[in-house]
């Protein structure tokens, strides 16, 4: 069988399954959120944080509990990390340094999972299972109990609540996360990662070397990692390690969890607003920016534009045996078409229009489908700025969803979209224009601006991968990138839920003669057209310099 022929069928039984579940699990998340009964697991926790279940919020009160529950865990993941020598399942290593457990307490507090460590030798097991993986499921949950908050926002009228963030957190947590990561956790382990808590062991090598081999509870992690699209690998390889990765088809497996949840969401926003056909529009979106972002990342490395990839028939280099170009392109796209980060082969080695397009992808914001929770945010948010161009444009006062989009909320919608654009491109220049900065790039000209370029892009979208060829385990990377990740999760979060608040006080507007249809294919092609144009009017100045002056090279 072709590569590319392969290439094809992984991708369809991935589209075949992806479609299959986004009802049923759309429909069981549409329950959890809305549904009023409590389980007895649920009211444990609310007694202990003292939160009373059945009372609302307005949309700052939710958001100050968003952040109170944010700054916590990152006090929390810091402490741990720092005294991690004096906890048991320490491995022995030392505790971790300062700069490294701030970058790393925010990376995996705002579901974004950079890693400026090799988890194998800088974490023991504690810090591993208490500090990240909890962190993996607490982090996804936040970003859907904002989507969650945002889609009442367009149900509800009359009214400042937006129901209760630590009842949507523990929820998302409790009966959407866990229940699918511990049948996640048993799939992998059958495939082949390991889950053990055991010490590392030497090994001689072929060349009759030492290496010691770290074990650990590795599938329990790698599950909610790429469910919750988060992306932090237990080891410094991440996905491409066969402790994590151990087979074509368990690449497939993660792949999928990958886009479970972002891919049901829009039916559960469709459930929430009574009207279904609107949820299939921005599934619709979504889905056509991503598969043209999979087939366009397919292309460009089944046909390696250098002399040695077109000899070998595509670009090898930095991509697993095992996988092979095709997959290693999809789980790159798909990793980056979302906010989890994971990667399977290395970004730095791909072509230079196939790293463009994981660029790309994480400049378009990360809506297609998006991390859980925030990529259908982010959509909907687009979804107000299209309406608004479309409202221009005939001359009348746009709406969306029965909801008036006014001056404030375009204001909202328009400061939540330039948050990451301001972040990526001051970040690049301030490292840019650093003497001490460019020396520790590996690769000078184009090619070392996409490096930069790419992680500051990934900081800011929360996405956590990485092009490499950069020293980023500085105290200035660190501290730059931490903030770039803090200020690219809350301030879009507090714009979000600023703008659902509004919307929740306004009356429904009836539909009219000229009400904008927004669930048929004109609205899902305009935007998909708005989505593109406001990327490409924004980076490709910076991705002229890097990426594209690269490949015209």
């Amino acid at each position: 069988m072709s590569p590319t022929l392969a290439g094809i069928l992984f991708i369809g039984s991935l589209v075949l399954a992806l479609v299959l579940t986004h009802r049923p699990l759309g429909d069981y998340m549409y329950r959890v959120y809305t549904g009023t009964k409590h389980t007895a697991v649920e009211r444990v926790v609310y007694r202990a944080i003292g939160v009373r279940p059945d009372t609302e919020q307005r949309w700052s009160v939710y958001a100050r509990g968003v952040l109170a529950f944010s700054l916590i865990s990152v006090l929390f993941l810091y402490g741990l990390q720092r005294l991690q020598d004096k906890l048991f399942l320490s491995l022995g290593v030392p505790p971790v340094t300062d700069h490294v457990a701030w970058n790393t307490a925010i990376s995996f507090v705002t579901n974004t999972n950079w890693q400026a460590y090799s988890g194998e030798s800088t974490m023991g097991h504690l810090v591993q299972m208490a500090g990240l993986a909890v962190q993996n499921f607490v982090s996804a949950s936040v970003g859907m109990a904002v989507a969650v908050a945002l889609v009442r926002g367009f149900a509800r009228s009359r009214t400042e609540n937006l129901g209760n963030f630590w009842v949507d957190l523990v929820r998302g947590t409790v009966r959407i996360l866990l229940p699918i990561a511990f049948v996640g956790a048993i799939v992998l382990v059958a495939g082949g990662l390991i889950q053990n808590f055991a010490e590392p062991h030497t090994v001689t090598t072929l060349t009759g070397g030492r290496q010691a081999i770290t074990g650990g509870p590795v599938a329990s992690q790698e599950v909610i990692k790429v469910l919750g699209t988060n992306g932090g690998g237990f080891y410094n390889a991440n996905s491409a390690h066969p402790f994590e990765n151990a087979a074509p088809w368990t690449d497939w497996v993660e792949i999928f969890l990958i886009l479970l949840i972002p891919f049901a969401m829009p039916r559960t926003f469709g459930r929430m607003v009574g009207q279904v056909r609107q949820g299939y529009a921005i599934v619709a979106v979504m889905a056509t920016l991503a598969l043209a972002s999979v087939a366009l990342t397919n292309v460009f490395e089944l046909s390696g534009g250098a002399t040695v990839p077109q000899a070998v028939g595509a670009a090898m280099e930095g991509k697993e045996m095992r996988f092979g170009v095709s997959n290693s392109a999809t789980f790159a796209a798909a990793t980056t078409l979302t906010s989890t980060g994971a990667v399977n082969s290395f970004h730095d080695s791909y072509t230079p229009l196939g790293g463009m397009m994981t660029m790309f992808n994480m400049m378009l914001g990360e809506v297609a489908p998006g991390g859980v929770g925030a990529g259908l945010y982010g959509m909907l948010v687009l979804a107000v700025i299209t309406v608004f161009v479309a409202g221009l444009m005939v001359g009348r006062t746009p709406e969306y969803l029965g909801k008036k989009i006014s001056a404030r909320e375009i204001k909202l919608a328009s400061m939540y979209f330039l948050v990451t654009p301001v972040l990526v491109l001051i970040g690049t220049a301030l490292a840019m224009g650093s003497a001490e900065q460019r020396a520790s790039m590996l690769n000078g000209g184009p090619h070392g601006l996409s490096e930069v370029l790419y992680a500051f892009t990934s900081a800011s979208n929360n996405n956590g991968s990485a092009f490499g060829g950069i020293t980023v385990n500085t105290p200035w990377y660190d501290t730059a990138l931490g903030l770039c990740m803090a200020s690219g999760r809350f301030l879009p979060i507090i714009f979000v839920l600023a703008l659902a608040g509004s919307l929740a006080r306004q009356a429904p507007v009836p539909e009219s003669a000229g009400t904008l249809p927004t669930h048929r294919p004109q609205f899902v092609g305009m935007v998909v057209g708005v989505t593109i144009v406001l990327v490409a009017l924004t980076f490709l100045p910076a991705l002229a310099l890097g990426p594209l002056a690269e490949g015209i090279h």
